[in-house]
């Protein structure tokens, strides 16, 4: 199956190398991706350009498939002040989003040139079109959209050598792939054993010797309720928790729960995406047993319209990267 699933992306490829071509856009297209099914941490590095990209005067705008979203594209999420549909219609990750960023207009398309001209031709009137700057969330393998800089994240811990195509492991495309890479990013290095980060680099080189490699991590910043409020992650220091997550990474939160100090007493594992119920709310209720319940600001998402639990909070993290990666991605240094 693994060589059926590589004989149709190397025919994909060969129809946008030469028949047809992705078409570009009149303003600066960065893409955020990967190589593997989720766990990289495209989200919080999405935000975080976004961010940036304000700081530095710049207009973000961000194009994002809305994974599992029902809402048919190209629509807006947000025009930049508040969510305009909820989480089913927008999937979980671009309704995220839309809730933690402001002046960062978010539209919902799975042909992001359609959603990039879409978004140009319904611009809010506050954007200054000279300064604008397009974010192509999740679009490594979105060809159809010419982008200036290829922005590939690589989950650290795993090891690059013994991964394998879908469906018999977690990669998208072959490791070749990564020769289209203008920029890659080892993600998730709190924990990850400096030998296997060193393997990692290596394997990145065989295949793209010219890209520079950055390294980042996720950074806790806070825990937050279902109202919204926030609260001190230094709670967690020596507490019983009893924490779920679904997630494709799983391990990773749970170990950056342990990190802070949090006594995890009990931990569930979900499917990636996975939509909870109020028998699922249940169980995780009683399974904590009165202790606090700490899950990912994703999984909060997907909980909205369930009853409200007063001691289950998300613990809010932050992409964290060397200057020089800003620099570069917004030619500027």
């Amino acid at each position: 199956m693994g060589s059926l699933y590589g004989l149709l992306l190397s025919g994909r490829g060969l129809l946008y190398s030469t028949i047809r071509r992705p078409r570009g856009l009149p303003v600066r297209v960065i893409s955020v991706g990967n190589l593997t099914l989720g766990g990289t941490g495209k989200t919080p590095a999405t935000m975080a350009i976004a961010r940036e990209a304000k700081k530095r005067g710049l207009w973000p705008c961000i194009l994002t498939r809305g994974y599992r979203g029902r809402a048919k594209g190209p629509c807006f999420v947000t025009m930049g002040d508040r969510p305009l549909m909820g989480p089913a219609e927008a999937g979980d990750e671009a309704y995220m989003m839309a809730g933690l960023l402001r002046g960062v207009p978010i539209v919902k398309g799975a042909d992001r040139y359609r959603a990039g001209r879409f978004l140009l031709e319904h611009l809010p009137e506050y954007i200054d079109p000279s300064k604008m700057l397009l974010i192509l969330d999740d679009g490594f393998q979105h060809w159809g959209l010419k982008r200036d800089v290829d922005i590939v994240l690589v989950d650290s811990s795993c090891h690059l050598d013994e991964q394998r195509l879908f469906p018999e492991g977690r990669l998208r495309e072959p490791l070749r792939a990564l020769e289209r890479a203008d920029i890659i990013v080892l993600t998730k290095l709190e924990g990850t054993e400096p030998r296997v980060i060193a393997e990692n680099v290596e394997v990145i080189k065989r295949y793209n010797p010219s890209s520079p490699v950055y390294t980042a991590y996720f950074v806790p910043v806070c825990l937050v309720d279902a109202e919204g409020d926030t609260g001190d992650v230094g709670r967690l220091g020596h507490r019983r928790v009893y924490a779920f997550a679904g997630i494709a990474n799983a391990s990773h939160f749970r170990s950056m729960l342990l990190s802070l100090g949090a006594d995890v007493v009990g931990f569930r594992r979900f499917r990636d995406h996975h939509k909870y119920t109020e028998a699922d709310l249940k169980e995780i209720e009683e399974e904590a047993g009165g202790l606090d319940i700490i899950t990912t600001e994703k999984d909060m998402v997907r909980l909205k319209g369930l009853r409200r639990l007063d001691n289950l909070f998300a613990l809010r993290i932050e992409f964290t990267v060397e200057r020089d990666f800003y620099n570069l991605i917004f030619q500027e240094g």
